[in-house]
């Protein structure tokens, strides 16, 4: 069993903002695995589908970014799923937009929701699929940034990368993180083939 999440915050003022990337990436995976209707449980909603003989859960946490673990750890601990089986799926604002990394563990980066759920669950070894944002610009509070919706120059290019970031979840999910990595982690336009194969 896989426990894939996606991380935002609840909320129609968050709709469309850069800190709900990856809620709006789960929603993509969740229509590529066919998952059905969404439940309720563990402060989340969360999908519990099947995709090439694998038992998968998605879940889009409730608690507000900052809280993401709480849930996770409730999912995690429920369903005996081992750390090496979970990843997240969150914004990074050190990626420029359009640019999807995958890694096997490491540092938060300062990604709050991502931090809190290594620390809920005790490990750093928490696989992760961020999507780049972009750095904050001059003059602008982090916070802000991060909580604003995204304009006509960046939209294009962070909704290629989620269409990229979903094929690269159901690499991971088939294949393992290694060859996701080798796959995905490249620039879009040397992968842009190999990802059409394989979707």
């Amino acid at each position: 069993m896989k426990l894939i999440v996606g991380l935002g915050n609840p909320g129609r003022r968050y709709e469309a903002t850069r800190h709900n990337v990856g809620f709006d990436c789960l929603a993509g995976v969740a229509r590529a695995l066919d998952a059905g209707r969404s439940s309720a449980r563990f402060d989340a909603d969360f999908f519990d589908c099947t995709w090439q003989g694998e038992r998968i859960l998605l879940v889009r946490p409730l608690t507000y970014m900052n809280l993401s673990g709480q849930s996770v750890r409730k999912f995690a601990d429920f369903f005996r799923i081992p750390l090496p089986e979970i990843l997240v799926i969150c914004d990074d604002l050190a990626l420029p937009p359009g640019k999807i990394r995958l890694r096997p563990g490491g540092s938060s980066g300062g990604q709050k929701g991502l931090q809190n759920i290594c620390q809920m669950l005790g490990s750093t070894d928490i696989a992760r699929l961020r999507i780049g944002i972009g750095a904050t610009p001059a003059g602008w509070d982090t916070a802000d940034y991060v909580l604003s919706r995204l304009g006509d120059d960046d939209r294009g290019a962070i909704d290629d990368a989620i269409v990229r970031a979903i094929e690269a979840v159901k690499c991971w999910v088939a294949e393992g993180m290694g060859p996701a990595m080798n796959r995905f982690n490249a620039p879009p336009e040397k992968n842009s083939n190999r990802s059409s194969e394989n979707t």
